[in-house]
C-alpha cells in the first residue's frame, strides 16, 4: 500500500443525506441495490485517500475524470438508505470555494491556470446537462458549522471512544454496536469509520449525529423562526435558509447525518467526550423563543467560543 493510501487524512467534518432507494431512478436504482448488498463498502478515509492520490500527478488531477459509483449505505428503521459519494460533482465544487480562500500566485502554485480553466470548462458543460444535480454531502474543514447542529437534538448523539492498538480495550463498544435513537444503523461502521485500520491497529474515535429528515426539517424551521422573530438578518439566518433549501431536494424518508470525520484526529478524546453542541444550540434558540436575549447569547458565545478553538488549530505547529 502506498503512503498515499495509507495515510490517515483529518480535518473535515460532513453532513449527509441518504435517501432510500426508491427516491433514485433506474437503472440508478438497481445499481445502489446491489451495491447495498456488497459485504463491505469503502468508509470516508478511502473517499479522501483517492482524492489526494489523484492530486499527485503532474498535472493535478483535481477532479474526476469519471464520477464515482461509491456510496455510504446505512439503514433507517430496516430500510436502506445510500449516500452517493458524488466526487466529480463535489471537486467542482470544492474548486470554486478554493479560489477565493488562497491569493492568486499560490493557487496557481496548486493548480496551474490551465487545469483550473480546463475544470471550469467541463464543470460548464456537465452543469448545462445536469441544471438539477446536487451533492449528497457537504464538507467543513477545521470545524463544525454552528448551523448544522440546529439540525439535531442531544439524544441524536452517537459517541464511541477510540480503540488502543492490539485489541487493547478502550471504554464502550465498537462502531459496529451502534444504533441511534431513529432506528438507524450502518452494517459496515466498523469498516467505514474514521481512522478505521486493520486488525490490530486501533480504531478513531467516532462522534456524530443522525435524524430523520422530517426531525431536521421541523428543527430547522423552528430556528428560522426564533430566529427572525428575536433578532435581526445576520450570517446564522442566512447559513438556516441555504442548509434548508438544500434539505428540500431531498426525499421526505431521509437520514441526515452529521459526522466530525477527521476532526476526532485534531482534538482530545476528552474533548470529544464532554461535547453537547447541538444541545448547547438548541439551548441558545429556546432562549430565544422564550424572549430570554441574554441567556441566549450566553449560550451562543459558549459554543463560538468552544469551536474558535478547533478552528484556531489551524493555524499551530
Amino acid at each position: 500500500m502506498s503512503v498515499a493510501s495509507s495515510v490517515l487524512i483529518p480535518y473535515a467534518s460532513y453532513l449527509r443525506v441518504y435517501e432510500p432507494l426508491t427516491a433514485f431512478p433506474e437503472p440508478e436504482r438497481t445499481h445502489w441495490a446491489r451495491y447495498a448488498r456488497l459485504p463491505r463498502t469503502p468508509g470516508a478515509q478511502e473517499e479522501l485517500r483517492r482524492s489526494l492520490a489523484d492530486l499527485l500527478p503532474t498535472p493535478p488531477v483535481p477532479v474526476p475524470v469519471h464520477e464515482s459509483g461509491e456510496a455510504f449505505v446505512a439503514r433507517l428503521d430496516g430500510v436502506v438508505v445510500i449516500c452517493p459519494w458524488r466526487t466529480r460533482l463535489r471537486g467542482w465544487l470544492a474548486l470554486q470555494e478554493l479560489a477565493g480562500q488562497f491569493p492568486e500566485p499560490v493557487l496557481d502554485a496548486m493548480l496551474p491556470p490551465v487545469v483550473r480553466v480546463q475544470v471550469e470548462s467541463d464543470y460548464e458543460r456537465w452543469l448545462s446537462r445536469n441544471p438539477d444535480a446536487r451533492p449528497w454531502i457537504r464538507t467543513a474543514v477545521w470545524h463544525v458549522p454552528l448551523r448544522w447542529f440546529a439540525l439535531f437534538g442531544d439524544e441524536d448523539r452517537e459517541y464511541e471512544p477510540g480503540e488502543r492498538p492490539s485489541g487493547a480495550g478502550a471504554d464502550g463498544e465498537g462502531a459496529a454496536g451502534a444504533t441511534t435513537a431513529v432506528g438507524a444503523t450502518t452494517a459496515a461502521d466498523a469498516a467505514t469509520a474514521p481512522g478505521a485500520g486493520a486488525d490490530g491497529a486501533g480504531r478513531a474515535p467516532v462522534l456524530r449525529y443522525r435524524t430523520t429528515m422530517a426531525q431536521a426539517r421541523r428543527r430547522l424551521a423552528r430556528a428560522l423562526r426564533a430566529l427572525r422573530e428575536s433578532i435581526d438578518e445576520g450570517p446564522m439566518t442566512e447559513g438556516l435558509i441555504e442548509v434548508g433549501r438544500w434539505l428540500e431536494e431531498f426525499h421526505p424518508r431521509a437520514l441526515v447525518e452529521l459526522d466530525f470525520g477527521g476532526l476526532v484526529h485534531a482534538v482530545p478524546e476528552e474533548w470529544l467526550a464532554a461535547d453537547r453542541s447541538a444541545a448547547q444550540l438548541a439551548e441558545g434558540i429556546a432562549a430565544l423563543r422564550a424572549g430570554d436575549g441574554e441567556r441566549a447569547s450566553d449560550a451562543y458565545g459558549r459554543l463560538a467560543e468552544r469551536w474558535r478553538t478547533v478552528r484556531d488549530l489551524r493555524f499551530a505547529n
